[in-house]
């Protein structure tokens, strides 16, 4: 019996390691329990992921991730939905109002998106640059990321932007100046207004902004299915 428990303590670390490297190879700190995810708002409500749509009805969605139309060339998410944090989400909410009185509005490509997602995308895209390393996780999986545009609300249609969305283009840079008068207008519209109720947009991609709360929340890997 001693000896079988000897053995069974020299290959705990083995166990213990392929688990971590199943699940997140890197050993970061993910809730990927609904257990897990259901205390950690119960502890702190601001930690809920919210659905936006249920929040601001007359927000548009085109999730991206539930078609076949991005670049991963498949279907990575099984339902077209678009979760955020609960003070994200009333930041938008703020921000749609604002856009409405202008005759504009909101049209959302992602926001929450689970772990096991980045660890695809960065796995498969060829240009690095533009996916985030798994190593750190992803502000869109703390539920602190959206992907987004305008569109004008008489119309229903986008405005035009530098780039389509997930272009991984020079042009897709916020900085880019080499651009028509109206499409730096309309990028500017949607920066400035993002800014103004505590997002930031990144480096490459005018499309792409993150809470500056981020740092609050933990990483997840809950699917859409189970919120």
């Amino acid at each position: 019996m001693k000896k079988y428990l000897y053995l069974l303590f020299l290959l705990c670390p083995f166990f213990i390691s392929a688990q971590q490297h199943k699940g997140n190879p890197y050993g970061l700190q993910v809730i990927g329990s609904d257990k897990d995810y259901k205390a950690s708002y119960a502890k702190n409500p601001q930690n809920e992921l919210i659905e936006i749509k249920r929040e601001i009805p007359n927000i548009k969605l085109d999730i991206k991730y539930a078609t076949k139309n991005n670049f991963m060339n498949q279907v990575m998410y099984k339902e077209a939905r678009a979760f955020a944090r609960k003070p994200v989400v009333a930041q938008l909410k703020k921000i749609q109002l604002v856009l409405n009185k202008k005759g504009y509005g909101l049209k959302i490509f992602d926001a929450y998106r689970p772990y096991a997602i980045t660890l695809a995308f960065y796995q498969k895209a060829l240009n690095k640059n533009f996916v985030a390393n798994p190593k750190k996780g992803s502000k869109h999986n703390r539920g602190c990321a959206v992907d987004l545009t305008l569109i004008d609300l008489k119309t229903g249609k986008e405005l035009q932007m530098p780039t389509p969305y997930d272009s991984f283009a020079e042009q897709a840079s916020p900085s880019y100046s080499n651009l028509p008068p109206q499409v730096i207008k309309n990028r500017t519209l949607l920066i400035t207004t993002m800014q103004a109720y505590g997002f930031r947009v990144i480096k490459n991609e005018w499309w792409h902004f993150d809470f500056i709360g981020w740092k609050n929340y933990a990483l997840m890997d809950i699917p859409f299915e189970s919120l």
